[in-house]
This record gives C-alpha cells, sequence and structure tokens, in this order.
C-alpha cells in the first residue's frame, strides 16, 4: 500500500527542515528566461554542476535568442564539448532559438503544449520551465525525485516519470508542488543518493520502505 497524505505530509515536512532553501541550481539571468531553457535541455543525462561551467561562455558568444538562432552548428558545439549528448543538444537549442522567435514571438512559451513543441523539450523541462520562470505549479519528475518517490513508496516500483508526476500532484498541495520539486531534489542529490545514502542518520527512516526493505532486511 503506498504512502498516504498525512504520512507523506509528515515526510515532507522532515525533509524541508533539511533542506528549507531548497532551489534550482541552474544558473541564469533572470531578465532572460530564455536561457533557463536552453540550461535545462542541457541538463538532460548530465549534473547542474557541470552545465554551469559551460553557459557562461556559452551566453558570452549567444548573449541573446537571436544570435543562437543564427549560430552556426560547429561553434556551438565546441561550446558544449564537455557533456553528454553534445551534438545533438546543440542541434536542438539552436533549433528551440528559431521556434521561439518564428512561432512565440520571442518569448518562452507559457504551457506544456506549446514548450514540448520545442526541440529537445519534454515534460520534465516543460514543469521546470513553467515552475522557475512563470511560477506555474508543477511538478518536474527527474532522477533524483523518481528514485525517492519509490524509495519512500510514493509511488510504486515499477512506476515511470509520468505516473511518479501523477502520483505526486494527487497527494501533494498544488501550492506545495514547486517547493516539493525543489526540496526532494535536494534530498535525493546531498542526502538520499543512488549509491551509499545515509541512512543511518536519516530522520525520515522509519517511513522508508527503501530502508525497511533493502538496508534493514540485509543486516
Amino acid at each position: 500500500m503506498r504512502i498516504g497524505k498525512e504520512r507523506l505530509k509528515q515526510v515532507l515536512a522532515l525533509i524541508g527542515e533539511m533542506f528549507p532553501d531548497a532551489h534550482g541550481e541552474l544558473e541564469w539571468d533572470k531578465d532572460k528566461p530564455f536561457q533557463l531553457l536552453v540550461a535545462v535541455i542541457l541538463s538532460a543525462q548530465t549534473t547542474d554542476k557541470a552545465v554551469n561551467k559551460i553557459t557562461p561562455e556559452l551566453w558570452a558568444h549567444y548573449p541573446e535568442i537571436e544570435d543562437l538562432a543564427n549560430a552556426n552548428l560547429v561553434d556551438v558545439e565546441n561550446c558544449l564539448r564537455t557533456i553528454g549528448l553534445y551534438k545533438n543538444k546543440a542541434k536542438n537549442i539552436i533549433k528551440t532559438a528559431r521556434a521561439i522567435l518564428r512561432n512565440f514571438d520571442g518569448q518562452v512559451p507559457k504551457t506544456h503544449k506549446e514548450l514540448e513543441s520545442l526541440p529537445g523539450v519534454g515534460r520534465k523541462t516543460a514543469n521546470v520551465v513553467l515552475g522557475e520562470v512563470y511560477g506555474i505549479p508543477s511538478v518536474a519528475v527527474d532522477t533524483h525525485v523518481s528514485r525517492i518517490a519509490k524509495r519512500l513508496n510514493i509511488s510504486a516500483p515499477d512506476a515511470d516519470v509520468t505516473e511518479i508526476e501523477k502520483d505526486l500532484m494527487r497527494k501533494v498541495p498544488k501550492k506545495d508542488w514547486i517547493i516539493t520539486h525543489h526540496r526532494l531534489i535536494f534530498f535525493g542529490r546531498y542526502h538520499c543518493t543512488a549509491k551509499n545514502p545515509k541512512c543511518d542518520s536519516c530522520p525520515v527512516q522509519s517511513y522508508c520502505k527503501y530502508y525497511k526493505d533493502v538496508v534493514k532486511a540485509n543486516r
């Protein structure tokens, strides 16, 4: 049986005490929402830290969306060379810049449907942009959120990202979706890691299916 709303509320309160200031760690100019969209596209299968290392050079070469739309593909690839899938990502961010100029008057769109029409933009990326840029309640499910949702029995062990998103949206008040997303990411990134999670010092240990079924059972 999955964790219910009340128990999850208690779990999230404890995680909130651990990471009260959880926030998106991709770096971007708040006056240029397009930078966040590009950074999230680049972060697929790559860490935020790695993306933050390369974006200053990218913005220096292409400070405005028009600059990226008119960029030479090889030059953009050279800016992205240190991250995974850089060739495909270079194509996508140039195409996305062109699509935004062509279809949305140069403004990052505000709906899932419009965002997901852009090259390289899926549901998770759209959710991040909607929450971070426009404050629209959303739950972005990345590898950290997915792992935590399964370990804490919020979602089934075989749940996909869409099912996990729906589970969290159903169990967490809408007003808390964005901060919950950030706190679960911080919890997964810095505490409940994929390898060697800090189970012995974890304040949500008593709520955790993973601790009971895997850690405790193997001792």
